[in-house]
């Protein structure tokens, strides 16, 4: 097990996995500038044999957000160049090398929940919670709230949650999207580091195809993601690895598709 030197991001590794925790307790996980400095760091210097990345956090909290106690009074250009730093890393971690699964309790607000919604996969706990008091502190969002979280809960939910300071439960936010997977307390890094290992089996272009072509695709007229997905397509399955694990399937060698708990 690493850390930070600032011991912010504590890291282990698992195998191909890498776990990195967020390790500020006693501040409920906020972020600063130091912590998210730290992260991109994590992310920025993947070895080659990491396959896929757990995100957690020490603590009862995942993250309750900006760090109020350290925010300073900045003129426009440097609260704007403040926000984009934020945002260059929060995309280091979407459009990175590897998938990342996110193991989410407690607070997931504010910042936390901006950076949740960085992540691939997120799991939640059941005593997860999920809001974004900016509206209430005076302030906006600043690290890609605007633009990641209408596409999954849609644009008048998030009006909603800024506006009236509404917060949704585990449960609630599980069936919104802003989880996948919903666990019993304290089972959410477990899920996690599971879901990351299947994850890391997976072929290297597969992966890196749906983490970096499908968010892409998404967002492109019809005609263009057709194009978009064929090319992906023929670039995936040249792979050789791809090549062997067809033929296994087709030679009766690799499981078939089952129901899952």
């Amino acid at each position: 097990m690493t850390a930070t030197p600032d011991a912010l991001i504590v890291t282990e590794r698992r195998g191909p996995l890498l776990i990195a925790t967020l390790n500020r307790p006693d501040k409920r996980n906020a972020l600063n500038d130091a912590v998210v400095h730290a992260l991109g760091h994590v992310f920025m210097t993947l070895a080659d044999d990491v396959k896929a990345v757990v995100l957690a956090s020490n603590g009862e909290h995942f993250s309750a957000g900006l760090d109020l106690s350290e925010l300073k009074e900045r003129d426009t250009g440097e609260g704007i160049r403040h926000s984009m730093g934020w945002t260059r890393i929060f995309e280091h971690i979407q459009f990175g090398k590897v998938p990342v699964v996110s193991a989410l309790k407690g607070a997931v607000i504010g910042g936390g929940l901006e950076l949740a919604l960085a992540t691939h996969v997120r799991v939640a706990e059941a005593n997860a919670y999920y809001a974004l008091p900016e509206g209430q502190r005076g302030i906006y969002v600043g690290g890609g709230a605007s633009v990641r979280l209408p596409r999954v809960i849609g644009v008048d939910r998030m009006m909603d949650m800024m506006l009236t300071g509404r917060t949704y439960s585990a449960a609630e936010g599980m069936a919104l999207g802003l989880s996948q997977y919903l666990v019993d307390a304290g089972q959410g890094l477990a899920k996690a580091i599971a879901l990351a290992d299947r994850v890391a089996q997976n072929v290297g272009m597969t992966n890196f195809a749906v983490i970096q072509a499908l968010p892409r695709i998404a967002e492109v007229d019809r005609h263009s993601g057709f194009f978009m997905e064929s090319m992906m397509a023929g670039i995936a399955q040249a792979e050789a690895e791809a090549k062997t694990r067809l033929r296994a399937f087709l030679e009766g060698k690799a499981a078939k598709v089952k129901p899952q708990d």
